[in-house]
């Protein structure tokens, strides 16, 4: 279960003078991003780096490592010195993998720290302008219709993308094409050019797609309509009950890092997050903020990474 923490309370679990590694941070502090630029991951990514420069007055520089659905930057990060100058932006895509391939050259419980849970992100199933459906049911429909026509954008195999994609086909029996890419960015350009026809994408980066009309969003993939979206209805609604998936993103570290390095690392996320300016930007984007405790994210991942061994079972889902 994520707890999400309201602004006030946010702030309220940082203290003023506690918690704080000593001497740390002395230089720039590497954010490392597994997706490529414009991607929901790096969205996020650049706004929670931006404010946590200014919290621990050192700059905390993105940097872009993606390939292979996430695993070369987790397996950088996992043999990163444990000193907390390289945090990594995990998320549900790291949870999946875990079960998705066999012979990863990293363990996302035995090798890293948990910090925090940053945040989750609904998603929003898109098709490319040409593709003449306005609904759910008129997709599933053409699709039948066409068997293998179409196709569909992921960020790799284990992505949420993917597995959304994958969730997609297995619950209402269309036959679609997976087309994987290095990062959301590609992807997203993919759906608009129409290279591809489809794409279950992170809203955030996608919102101003949907709005200048670059992509036709069809539906979202919550268990509820959106409160700034209400127009748009949920998949579940669209006649597919249980098709819920999003995307949750959290800062590790390498393990045996110290443990008031990690305390400062939490809270200096924590308080960016809760700064006006922040936290509107990700409210803005349909980002939902977390903030919670290392403990709490400690157990939230071993949980995820259960759950999605289940759902992949259940689809038959593989890496590719």
């Amino acid at each position: 279960m994520i707890r999400i923490f309201s602004v006030a309370t946010m702030l309220a679990l940082v203290p003023a003078a506690q918690g704080w590694a000593q001497g740390y941070p002395a230089k720039p502090v590497r954010y490392l991003v597994a997706f490529s630029a414009g991607s929901g991951a790096d969205t996020l990514g650049r706004i929670v780096a931006g404010g946590m420069s200014q919290t621990l007055g050192q700059q905390v520089v993105v940097e872009n490592r993606t390939g292979a659905a996430g695993n070369i930057a987790a397996e950088i990060a996992a043999k990163s010195p444990p000193d907390g100058y390289l945090l990594f932006q995990a998320s549900q895509t790291h949870a999946t993998n875990a079960s998705l391939y066999k012979n990863l050259p990293y363990d996302l419980v035995r090798d890293f720290a948990p910090v925090t849970l940053l945040a989750s992100s609904p998603s929003v199933l898109v098709v490319h302008p040409s593709v003449p459906v306005k609904s759910v049911a008129g997709l599933v429909k053409l699709a039948k219709a066409r068997p293998g026509a179409l196709n569909y954008a992921s960020t790799g195999a284990g992505s949420a993308t993917f597995l959304a994609g994958e969730m997609f086909k297995s619950q209402t029996g269309v036959d679609l094409l997976h087309v994987p890419y290095r990062g959301g960015g590609e992807a997203l350009t993919a759906v608009i050019t129409g290279e591809v026809s489809v794409y279950i994408a992170p809203l955030a980066p996608t919102l101003p797609l949907i709005q200048q009309g670059r992509v036709r969003a069809l539906a979202v993939t919550t268990a509820r309509r959106l409160s700034f979206l209400p127009e748009y209805p949920t998949v579940i609604e669209s006649g597919y009950p249980g098709y819920e998936i999003g995307n949750w993103y959290g800062l590790v570290v390498p393990a045996k890092t110290p443990r008031d390095v990690i305390v400062t690392a939490r809270n200096a996320a924590a308080s960016a997050m809760a700064s006006p300016a922040v936290n509107k930007r990700m409210v803005d984007l349909g980002y939902v903020i977390v903030g919670n405790q290392p403990e709490e994210f400690t157990a939230y991942i071993r949980s995820e990474i259960d759950k999605l061994a289940k759902i992949l079972q259940q689809v038959g889902a593989k890496a590719e």
